[in-house]
């Protein structure tokens, strides 16, 4: 008898989606890629029960984008995870669509160099202005970030603050631009608000900083910005690297 996927299905249960917004996300996320699938609620609940324990390739990364995790925390076996071939078989595919080969992050890029991995553990710094308090704030989440392709998902790991950081953006060269969506701490100052904008960032030539600005709107709807980076801190998106980031930014 097959084990049910139990971690696949608290992360779907703290995103609060039922299987069918679930499948309609994954689906969403394959054509936003230019890989569509036809992900449903009979595929989720197949997954979820153990019935099939590694999904394709093109599930896969619908997967890691949808939730904003790699695909070997998601409860799969290692088979989901194996590299892609050129053929397509295979699992986790952190590639570049090209086929080029993938640097990764703290390499050092040389002239006409193929595309940077960025997937790992980053540190997300921000600041921001409270008018209500006349005073200057820095917000700090631990975030994983996953790459595909040239496209870049970035989750706050859930201890990392008492609010939730989500950025979703593209690469190109150096320039990283996209969008971001911050739900704040319920028993906070802004009363678990939900803040969002766009916001872009250049790649430093070493890989292991973005640094950039931030654009969003404040209670009053005022438009504000700010600075925003990103600083890498490990490879690593295993499980065991993951809980050792879960804690508060010192």
């Amino acid at each position: 008898m097959t084990a049910p996927n139990s971690a696949l299905r608290a992360v779907r249960l703290g995103m609060r989606m039922s299987q069918d917004d679930f499948a309609r996300a994954l689906q969403d996320a394959g054509r936003r890629a230019g890989q569509p699938n036809d992900a449903n609620k009979r595929l989720v609940q197949r997954w979820e029960s153990g019935s099939i324990t590694a999904p394709r390739p093109v599930y896969a990364r619908a997967l890691e984008v949808v939730t904003g995790l790699p695909i070997e925390s998601l409860g799969f076996t290692a088979a989901a995870y194996a590299s892609v071939t050129p053929d397509g078989q295979g699992g986790h595919d952190l590639v570049p669509p090209t086929g080029a080969p993938v640097i990764p992050a703290g390499a050092p890029a040389s002239q006409g160099s193929p595309h940077r991995n960025y997937s790992g553990i980053w540190l997300s710094r921000y600041e921001y202005f409270s008018s209500g308090r006349d005073e200057a704030f820095v917000g700090q989440h631990y975030v994983v970030v996953l790459q595909h392709g040239d496209r870049l998902t970035v989750r706050s790991l859930p201890n990392t603050a008492d609010g939730s950081l989500t950025i979703d953006m593209t690469i190109d060269g150096s320039v990283v631009t996209g969008t971001w969506i911050e739900q704040t701490d319920p028993s906070g100052y802004y009363r678990g608000g939900r803040y969002h904008g766009a916001i872009q960032m250049l790649v430093e030539p070493t890989g292991r900083r973005m640094t950039g600005k931030w654009v969003g709107f404040g209670k009053d709807m005022d438009i504000n910005t700010g600075p925003w980076e990103l600083v890498f801190r490990d490879a690593s998106t295993n499980k065991a690297t993951m809980d050792r980031y879960n804690r508060v930014p010192e």
